[in-house]
């Protein structure tokens, strides 16, 4: 890939600023916790501590409405303005006058506040690369990035690289997509001459859990259209998500004296060994990509006289879904006859859907943000996300919401990094998409 000079934007944006900014949020760790997100919400305590942060920070900046929820969701709230370079308190549209206005709807952006817990997450280091030299990228772990097998890498030579030390995740995944928000918010609050609809920029707990949007305060937010900034390389956009099941398999054997057990023990962690081992090898994570869906074995757990596996079920078609939830009955009835005494049951339930059909109802949700990209001088790239964000939960919930860049790579990894340049596009991208809504 031809190396590119960092991306310099149109409008008077401080990628200095960006980048403080990033890093102060990044260090602060905030891996979620799956065991935990299905009674509490955040699931870590270290959630609220950039949630508080963030609170703050917004207040002082002179963010007119800023509220957070008992569940961790931020809420910095702008009515519209006329776009005069009046005081912002002047130029503000009342709410009532905003919600009746079809033409300007209240556009919201969500960027979440937990990193995965698929790999350390904390304490997380930052590392400044500045000047990337084209090369190798020795972190002090060891662990190395290539340009070889790093598609993207190359393409960011003379620009800012930032990476942890090779000890824990980075958390682009999605304090990029945090820095890139709180930045618009600023030229919002500094250039009050730009004119806008109703805003709402919402950051989110427990995403990574796929619990956090279960608490999220419908009632309170007014937006009809919003964007997740939760994507990754520069350009990308994605108008379509997996469907996602999960599936509970408990195995329920015989217990007994281990000395005498012949002809009496059904052993239950031998038969949920038998049952992960009767999923397709070829339909799994590791073994698809593209339009592939698999199943992925996430845990196992228990002894001799109960075991349960959990299990994703991941696909872009419903009937794809459908078809592995019978496999698994079928996987199910033949533990039984191998283990006989014992019994499997299943529970399925679900997680998120693919949201592509949402975004035929108002065309201007796709029209607006690919505007938005090009202003900036390069084309969209339309991609499906082999995974879900908070905008596949929020479309079921009425409100269509495609997902944005944010500049990352390598996500839930070590390997993990961003370039400055992609947080400075997609601050841009913001920016423009607001005054594209507000233009109608």
């Amino acid at each position: 890939m031809k190396p590119s000079p960092p991306y310099v934007p149109t409008l008077p944006l401080d990628p200095d600023k960006i980048l403080e900014r990033f890093v102060r949020y990044a260090s602060i760790g905030t891996p979620s916790d799956r065991h935990r997100a299905a009674t509490q919400t955040p699931s870590t305590e270290s959630q609220w501590k950039l949630i508080r942060l963030l609170e703050q920070e917004l207040i002082d900046m002179g963010v007119p409405v800023v509220e957070v929820t008992e569940h961790g969701f931020l809420i910095a709230r702008f009515p519209p303005n006329s776009g005069s370079p009046a005081t912002r308190k002047d130029s503000m549209v009342p709410l009532k006058q905003e919600q009746k206005d079809l033409a300007m709807p209240v556009v919201a952006f969500i960027a979440h506040v937990d990193t995965a817990s698929d790999v350390p997450g904390d304490p997380v280091r930052p590392l400044i690369h500045r000047n990337y030299d084209g090369g190798r990228i020795v972190l002090p772990s060891g662990i190395e990035l290539d340009p070889a097998n790093q598609e993207r890498l190359p393409h960011y030579t003379g620009d800012t690289i930032i990476t942890s030390d090779g000890t824990t995740l980075l958390g682009a995944d999605d304090k990029a997509g945090v820095a890139a928000l709180v930045t618009a918010l600023e030229y919002l609050i500094q250039h009050p001459e730009v004119k806008h609809g109703g805003l709402e920029f919402i950051f989110t707990p427990d995403e990574e859990t796929g619990k956090g949007m279960e608490r999220f305060p419908l009632d309170r937010v007014r937006a009809t259209v919003a964007y997740t900034l939760d994507g990754d390389g520069e350009g990308t956009v994605e108008y379509e998500c997996f469907n996602a099941y999960r599936v509970m398999v408990n195995c329920k054997g015989v217990g007994a004296h281990l000395g005498y057990a012949r002809g009496k023990l059904v052993n239950a962690v031998s038969m949920a060994a038998s049952f992960v081992s009767f999923l397709p090898r070829s339909e799994s994570p590791e073994a698809t990509d593209g339009r592939f869906g698999y199943y992925c074995p996430l845990e196992i757990e228990g002894n001799v006289s109960e075991a349960k596996v959990e299990i994703f079920l991941r696909d872009y078609e419903m009937e794809e879904i459908n078809r592995r939830l019978q496999t698994l009955e079928s996987v199910a009835r033949a533990v039984e006859g191998i283990f006989p005494g014992g019994k499997v049951t299943l529970t399925s339930e679900k997680q998120y859907l693919n949201m592509r059909d949402a975004f035929t109802q108002d065309p201007r949700i796709v029209q607006y943000l690919d505007e938005a990209i090009r202003a900036t001088g390069i084309e969209p790239v339309h991609t499906s996300i082999r995974g879900g964000t908070d905008g596949a939960r929020l479309t079921e919930l009425g409100i269509p919401t495609p997902n944005v860049f944010a500049g990352g790579s390598n996500f839930h990894s070590l390997t993990e990094w961003v370039p400055l340049s992609a947080m400075v596009r997609a601050t841009e991208v913001v920016i423009n998409l607001i005054q594209l809504w507000a233009r109608g």
